[in-house]
């Protein structure tokens, strides 16, 4: 179907699982989820690892940024179900060859760790995947330098706030779609919208056939769309 809405696992699948946690991302490739959105940040010997936060304070029982820490040093804290920090390898090895679109986000908007577009397109292709990686960022200059160093991917620009000029902006930074917090009505342009856990708001966008719809509970998600399909 040409106009199917995909239905994207949030951080995997923290509705029942910590948030980034192999567990979830696992649990959601083998209950069919069609997409995982994921983030990106590199540790002090630039290993990527997924982590929404900048700090591991949060979703972990340790302190201090992600930055600080080398990979080995980050083993030693766990996520609130005792697993330690995924790195993308992980994830990647779980995903290779499995029917699922992966959405990976650069976390650059508030630090910007040098090199990592670099670090993350070379890692990804090493791993055969059944569908092209969508990159996302808050930050348009990664993406041009994602860009620059691959122009065969999909860039897509995250942002929480109404876009002046959207076409005139993909086609300056050569981005392939939008992730939003809203939906903004824009003919033939890919937006996927985030994070949308309210049933009413999943059925108005998939009548408005958006490419993607980023949520907390796939499953449920998934039930609503096959309802508005019956």
């Amino acid at each position: 179907m040409t106009n199917e809405t995909l239905i994207f696992g949030h951080r995997g699948y923290p509705y029942k699982f910590p948030e980034n946690s192999l567990r979830g991302f696992e649990y959601a490739i083998e209950h069919g989820v069609d997409g995982l959105e994921f983030d990106v940040h590199l540790t002090k010997d630039d290993v990527p690892v997924i982590m929404h936060d900048e700090k591991i304070n949060r979703t972990t029982n340790g302190r201090g940024k992600i930055r600080e820490y080398t990979y080995q040093e980050l083993q030693q804290f766990q996520l609130k179900d005792g697993e330690p920090i995924p790195s993308l390898k992980d994830l990647l090895s779980l995903a290779r060859q499995k029917p699922v679109y992966l959405n990976l986000e650069f976390k650059t908007n508030k630090i910007h760790y040098p090199n990592i577009e670099r670090i993350v397109l070379d890692m990804v292709g090493n791993y055969d995947l059944a569908h092209p990686v969508i990159y996302s960022s808050f930050s348009l200059q990664t993406l041009k330098d994602a860009y620059q160093i691959d122009p065969n991917q999909q860039y897509c620009l995250l942002s929480n706030h109404i876009l002046r000029h959207p076409r005139e902006l993909m086609i300056e930074a050569h981005l392939s779609g939008l992730h939003l917090s809203h939906y903004q009505p824009l003919r033939n342009i890919k937006e996927r919208i985030w994070t949308i856990d309210d049933p009413k708001k999943q059925r108005a966008l998939l009548a408005d056939h958006v490419a993607g719809i980023i949520t907390d509970n796939f499953e449920m998600a998934r039930d609503v769309k096959s309802s508005v399909l019956v």
